[in-house]
């Protein structure tokens, strides 16, 4: 690091857990983000922030004045703009330091393929279970720790599937790709807006941690979180064996 560096990263050499080698692990990591919307701003904020090195943001959605009410990495003079060129913007803003690359087209399993296998760690911040699941396939293909996040009306969860270690879930463990769901979409249902705010701010907590050496806690389990008490809830999450995506047979 430069004296420039030295001087931006000083708040993290500064702590005992992390130091000048967590903060050049993260100069030297490239986290994928999938959704630049609700989620996806603090995500693509607090990274690009603490200097995580390259970034991808993958959305193929353009900013609405809608999303004004919580996705803070947008505003209103980029109305119409892609949302990942404009949360690159932001984070350029933020930091020059920053690699930022951006996709903007749908995350579809191709496409995933081969930006998973370029990650060293994977943000699920989407709002549909077909991306969902296609973004665990891939993390489970090529052995990439996923932290995934959920929000709607005034709840959410947070979880971590890193199936690296043997027994460890994963996201089709707990949702069967073949199980029955309704989808609960924002645009009709509502959202609280600093809701999303806290859930993608404890995923990009927990992405820089996997990036630093620290290590995720939360690994194999999903923090269920009560916007209305500010409660949180930890439900412990067993592996399937007969999960068709990390099961024994596969």
């Amino acid at each position: 690091m430069d004296d420039a560096q030295l001087l931006r990263y000083s708040r993290h050499i500064l702590l005992d857990e992390l130091g000048i080698e967590g903060q050049q692990a993260l100069l030297a990591s490239h986290a994928l983000v999938i959704g630049a919307g609700g989620l996806g701003s603090p995500v693509a904020l607090y990274l690009g922030s603490a200097g995580v090195g390259h970034i991808t943001l993958v959305d193929h959605d353009t900013v609405d004045a809608t999303n004004l009410q919580r996705q803070i990495a947008h505003n209103l003079a980029r109305v119409g703009q892609l949302k990942a060129e404009s949360a690159r913007a932001a984070i350029e803003a933020i930091n020059p330091d920053v690699r930022v690359t951006t996709v903007t087209q749908r995350a579809d399993a191709a496409l995933l393929n081969t930006l998973v296998a370029q990650a060293d760690v994977v943000l699920d911040c989407t709002d549909n279970f077909a991306t969902r699941h296609a973004i665990n396939r891939a993390c489970v293909a090529h052995k990439k720790p996923l932290v995934s996040g959920a929000a709607i009306r005034m709840d959410g969860q947070l979880s971590v599937f890193d199936t690296r270690q043997p027994g460890n879930p994963c996201y089709a463990c707990v949702f069967p790709e073949d199980a029955p769901v309704e989808e609960a979409l924002c645009a009709t249902m509502g959202v609280f807006a600093p809701l999303v705010g806290i859930i993608g701010t404890l995923q990009a907590t927990e992405a820089l941690k996997l990036l630093s050496g620290l290590g995720s806690r939360i690994t194999g389990q999903m923090l269920m979180i009560d916007g209305r008490d500010l409660a949180f809830t930890p439900i412990k999450l067993p592996q399937n064996p007969a999960c068709t995506v990390c099961g024994q047979s596969h």
